[in-house]
């Protein structure tokens, strides 16, 4: 592999990167990680009307409260950030 071909990848995928928030970065750390990941999965919940059915069936509920209760989640899919220590 040469070195032009090193930059060219690294240059794609900084750009994906910069232009897409969930495919991460050095300096993403665990939770932001695991809320980028629940966010999604909670969008994609919302935008499918099928599965958004499904779980509303399985719980019980209206389709509007499901997707009410997945809108919430949204907000703190993990609940609150650790604790960061300044060094």
């Amino acid at each position: 592999m040469q070195a032009s071909d090193r930059f060219n990848i690294n240059s794609q995928l900084e750009h994906l990167q910069a232009k897409y928030v969930g495919t991460g970065h050095a300096d993403l750390n665990r939770f932001e990680w695991a809320v980028n990941i629940q966010r999604d999965s909670y969008a994609s919940y919302v935008g499918h009307y099928p599965i958004l059915a499904y779980f509303a069936v399985a719980e019980n509920e209206s389709i509007g409260r499901e997707r009410y209760n997945f809108m919430q989640k949204m907000l703190l899919p993990c609940g609150l950030p650790p604790e960061r220590e300044d060094d």
